[in-house]
């Protein structure tokens, strides 16, 4: 194993074991043992395949390593590599890497297992909002780093979806604690690396009618943005080519209605070619109407919300949106991956929508990878349609828990006024 790859995991051991011990959860000396022996596991597990690449790694971003380690790194920040359709927060990991005398596949591999352990430490936290269990709390954490989905995406694919999600996270959570302005800030972080992180921000709406927003705090969203942005800027990127990025982005999914996603487009597969465009437009007129009347159910349960609804609203927030959508891609239910596991620990009784969701997404995980590293080539192990029916069990499941937790007979928190800091 490279040298500087062992060294960063055991930092990263190291990391994970005092957020453990920071939240109280490990308190004995057993506990301890027990903890440092499945962060071993699950580290280990991760730097084993840290060899495998895949076409994203290969045609995008080795080439756009490659651009920085040849033009100077940060002295070339005023020009995007050929083909990025990457934002620049994301960049500057790359183009700081591209100093160290390392392999770039083990620097993009590492700093994606970085943001597991924190989006971990996320679900962790989440899920302490809404159960004070200690082993259920201890349990979702461990969980995260074991997830498929969560562990195929990092240490296999060499994605970069832990870091958009572990910052929605932690920005839902500091909101929760009512800390408003961080939690504004890492929201618009998220949204900053990763434009899917659009499938966890209508949050922000839901968390102003939760009361843990007031009107003076929507400035923070677009300052904490294009503060990210600056150094960029400062380095040659043009202004508002840098700030409206996303605009000239979107139509780089592609034209396809579905791309190994469990999507609604799973099912409704054989849309014949010259009816795509106008069944892709009602498509996403269903998905903004499903979220107005997410929006308009929290409206009217407003004076009976609580944490445990809230999390509900978030899953079904990141389940139904990328769900009616076209042109969904493989990875974009990651979202719904992680918080799918703040709710199967904190809810036990809805335990079921962590394996639905996970099975959903695992589905187009397989038909990508299985391109690279299967004998058979790129084929399916179920078909797609399969995932797209459970996660419209999950989408019960969540909307039972939502009804659940905001029936006056239902125990847990009210909404707390928040202090508004």
């Amino acid at each position: 194993m490279n040298g500087t790859v062992l060294f960063a995991i055991i930092l990263y051991a190291a990391l994970a074991l005092w957020l453990l011990y920071r939240d109280g959860l490990i308190r004995k000396p057993w506990t301890a043992v027990l903890c440092a022996v499945l962060v071993a596991a699950t580290l280990a597990a991760r730097a084993s395949v840290f060899d495998m690449q895949t076409g994203d790694y290969r045609d995008w971003l080795a080439r756009w390593m490659s651009y920085y380690r040849e033009n100077g790194g940060f002295k070339a920040f005023g020009e995007l590599p050929p083909y990025c359709n990457y934002h620049v927060p994301y960049l500057y990991f790359l183009a700081l890497f591209s100093y160290l005398k390392v392999p770039e596949l083990y620097l993009i591999k590492l700093l994606s297992v970085l943001f597991d352990i924190l989006l971990a430490w996320a679900v962790l936290k989440l899920c302490g909002r809404i159960s004070k269990n200690r082993w259920l709390r201890l349990c979702s954490f461990f969980a995260t780093l074991f997830w498929p989905t969560v562990f195929l995406n990092s240490a296999v694919w060499g994605q970069c979806d832990s870091i958009y999600v572990a910052l929605a996270l932690i920005g839902i959570w500091l909101a929760l604690e009512d800390r408003p302005i961080l939690s504004l800030c890492m929201l618009a972080f998220s949204f900053a690396f990763k434009l899917q992180a659009v499938f966890i921000l209508p949050m922000i709406a839901v968390l102003w009618i939760y009361g843990k927003y007031s009107w003076k705090h929507l400035f923070v969203f677009p300052a904490a943005y294009v503060l990210i942005l600056v150094p960029a800027m400062l380095l040659g990127r043009p202004v508002w080519e840098t700030i409206l990025f996303y605009l000239n982005q979107t139509g780089s999914i592609g034209d396809g209605l579905n791309y190994n996603s469990p999507s609604i487009f799973a099912i409704f597969w054989n849309i014949p070619a010259d009816r795509a465009e106008s069944i892709s437009r009602i498509a996403i007129c269903a998905a903004a109407l499903y979220l107005v009347n997410l929006l308009a159910l929290a409206w009217i349960k407003r004076k009976k919300l609580n944490d445990r609804a809230v999390i509900c609203l978030a899953l079904l927030t990141a389940i139904g949106v990328p769900f009616l959508l076209p042109h969904m891609h493989d990875r974009y239910f990651y979202p719904a991956d992680a918080l799918s596991l703040v709710l199967a620990f904190g809810m036990p009784s809805l335990f079921l929508t962590a394996p639905l969701v996970d099975f959903a997404s695992f589905l187009g995980y397989y038909a990508y990878l299985s391109f690279y590293f299967s004998e058979k080539g790129g084929h399916f192990l179920l078909y797609m349609y399969y995932g797209a029916y459970a996660l419209i069990a999950a989408l019960i499941l969540t909307a039972i828990g939502f009804a659940w937790s905001t029936a006056s007979s239902a125990s847990g928190k009210r909404a707390r006024p928040s202090k508004r800091k």
